[in-house]
């Protein structure tokens, strides 16, 4: 029988805020929280170890939580009331279902990339919510990967996941430096090309069809001088308005579809 959790003080509700809310307790623990159906599946699915699934009766059904255990996998059940349940969820819609999930990071040696890889390399991204985005636009293209040089932000924050709709489950990404990014892409001849303002090249006149890499800087600075210095080619997005900037996932989705274009979206 399913242990059942009816106090907000319990010691794993008071755990889940914690991971919610502190980065550095889900670095200390290598645990992180997953809120949602849908989102622990896919996380289920792409291999991500749950540890503990924490679900409300009142909000999902038997039938549910055991399409999750498909192909002999098991996990620690444990119920709780609709009170504990509504205390930490974030969202009203999340199917009535927290996981628990190891952190899993992969390696530029674990990448399987294609034979004209795509790849999207973002450096010092700040927003979550903005990460999570693109990550969006990476599953809908399939690019090869996302790479993420010096984060500002925690990959596992809850706003990642969230806004993301679980394709940070679904995308392969490696976080390192920009150094040693930059280093790992010329080993491979993948072309490397930087966004930035100072282009003089638009990115709809660029070959994106050979082997390359669109490198993205925050919103606030840019790309570093690792990137302008390293990258093959600069290209930009053409502007006509009062400002000189676009949301960075906007961005992203631009440059990776007009890529996708010119591969005939295969």
């Amino acid at each position: 029988m399913a242990k059942t959790i009816i106090s907000l003080q319990n010691p794993l509700i008071k755990n889940i805020l914690q991971l919610q809310e502190k980065a550095r307790e889900r670095k200390k623990q290598n645990l992180f929280v997953i809120e949602g159906y849908r989102e622990i599946r896919l996380a289920v699915l792409s291999g991500f170890n749950i540890e503990t699934l924490l679900h409300c009766p009142e909000l999902i059904t038997k039938h549910e939580i055991d399409e999750l255990t498909t192909g002999g996998i098991s996990f620690d059940y444990i119920t709780c009331s609709l009170e504990v349940f509504n205390r930490i969820a974030y969202r009203k819609h999340t199917g009535g279902l927290f996981a628990l999930a190891r952190q899993k990071w992969l390696s530029f040696e674990q990448l399987q990339l294609s034979t004209s890889p795509l790849l999207l390399v973002l450096e010092s991204v700040e927003k979550p919510g903005n990460l999570g985005a693109i990550l969006r636009t990476a599953d809908a293209a399939g690019i090869d990967a996302v790479i993420i040089c010096d984060p500002q932000t925690d990959l596992f924050n809850p706003n990642t996941i969230r806004s993301s709709i679980g394709c940070i489950f679904t995308v392969p990404i490696v976080t390192d430096t920009s150094f040693d990014t930059l280093k790992w892409l010329r080993s491979l001849k993948i072309k490397i090309l930087g966004t930035a303002l100072t282009a003089e090249k638009f990115y709809h006149l660029t070959d994106l069809r050979q082997p390359c890499a669109i490198i993205m800087g925050s919103e606030a600075i840019g790309l570093s001088s690792v990137w302008l210095d390293g990258a093959d080619e600069l290209i930009k997005i053409p502007m006509k308005g009062k400002i000189d900037s676009m949301n960075v996932s906007a961005s992203a989705a631009i440059m990776v579809f007009e890529a996708m274009r010119q591969r005939n979206f295969s």
